[in-house]
């Protein structure tokens, strides 16, 4: 039979979380999440309340219940279980035993309201700025990427399919609201092409490149990030759909000191070389390789040697799919914008921590 607790249980508890290296406790030391109030504040525009009735949870604590989520892939009602369950989520949050923690449809209705008051952008430009007052500028040029970040497939018919991709509403959803809500019309199919990798022990040389072309559902994270401290700075969302290429303008930013912009051959285009002139840039693009030709030995030590940089980019996607486990299992692009858009922010967190602590992000 269980003792009575002691006094200092609790506190031998947490210094033996801090001598194992809890990860939270380095990202509350390094994150100043007061930064984040004003823009929540706004988002919220909570009325005079009156007398009576509990008072609401404070905007940054309800933030960094969101943080938790992204990091940890965390659905309302398992971060409702997991913050009372865990002494490190509890710590984080600055809650004690006997806090009130957040049911589910609190969480769901705070970050609807942050959807609805469009504020991740707000969110994501304040700990830019917050970046840049530590030091942390954009420099060394930019490197652009985009991944899918898969969705709950949907299951429906031809006659379905043809009507989302035509912008109308299926007839047989439109007398059942119910259904129409757990519909995602947002998320779209694509196809990802790689190669296929040579069998061990075969000869590479021997070996015909095949091309492998993997279906995905779901979104896409545009990213830019900056290629001195490999800090996301320019975001987008949008379908799986969406080509990469067309969002070089608006992830190219004029902020960073660096000249170079990094980035794979679909991004290559005459249009967008224009923009990249006109704007100054240095355009380190990938070359693409001739059509029915192998491709010359020059551009492909080129594009090798643009592959060492724009590599790094890679390690941004892998730690959001990997550690984080970003899906979107949200309804709508709204949606899912806030719930990439705070995978990328919680990327940053993580991120700064390293870069002031030089411990691996987990």
């Amino acid at each position: 039979m269980a003792g009575q607790p002691g006094f200092f249980d609790l506190s031998d508890r947490y210094e033996a979380l801090s001598a194992a290296g809890d990860p939270l406790e380095r990202l509350a030391g390094v994150v100043d999440f007061e930064v984040f109030r004003g823009p929540l504040v706004a988002a919220l525009r909570r009325s005079v309340r009156v007398k009576g009735g509990r008072p609401p949870f404070d905007p940054v604590l309800m933030f960094k219940i969101l943080v938790l989520q992204a990091l940890y892939s965390l659905s309302d009602e398992a971060t409702e279980f997991q913050i009372k369950d865990r002494l490190s989520f509890q710590r984080f949050l600055g809650l004690g035993l006997d806090g009130t923690v957040p049911d589910a449809t609190t969480v769901w209705l705070f970050r609807e309201k942050l959807v609805q008051a469009e504020t991740i952008d707000k969110l994501f430009a304040r700990f830019d700025a917050a970046l840049t007052d530590r030091g942390y500028l954009a420099m060394g040029g930019q490197i652009i990427d985009a991944t899918v970040v898969p969705a709950p497939k949907q299951r429906n018919s031809e006659e379905k399919k043809a009507a989302i991709k035509d912008g109308r509403i299926p007839e047989s959803w439109k007398a059942r609201s119910a259904k129409l809500r757990q519909k995602d019309r947002d998320a779209c199919w694509s196809v990802k092409y790689t190669k296929a990798k040579v069998k061990e022990g075969a000869d590479p040389k021997a070996f015909k490149p095949v091309d492998l072309a993997i279906p995905m559902f779901g979104y896409k994270n545009h990213i830019g990030i900056d290629r001195a401290h490999g800090l996301i700075r320019t975001w987008d969302a949008s379908a799986a759909n969406a080509h990469d290429g067309a969002r070089l303008p608006e992830l190219g930013s004029r902020d960073n000191t660096g000249a170079g912009v990094w980035a794979d051959t679909a991004y290559r285009s005459k249009k967008n070389e224009a923009f990249l002139a006109r704007g100054m840039f240095k355009s380190n693009i990938h070359q693409r390789k001739p059509n029915r030709r192998a491709m010359p030995e020059r551009t492909a030590r080129a594009n090798a040697k643009r592959s060492a940089i724009r590599s790094a980019v890679e390690h941004v996607f892998a730690g959001q799919k990997h550690r984080m486990g970003l899906i979107v299992c949200t309804i709508g692009i709204a949606r899912a914008r806030i719930k990439i858009g705070l995978a990328n922010l919680a990327y940053n967190f993580q991120r700064l921590a390293w870069l002031e602590g030089g411990t691996a992000p987990e």
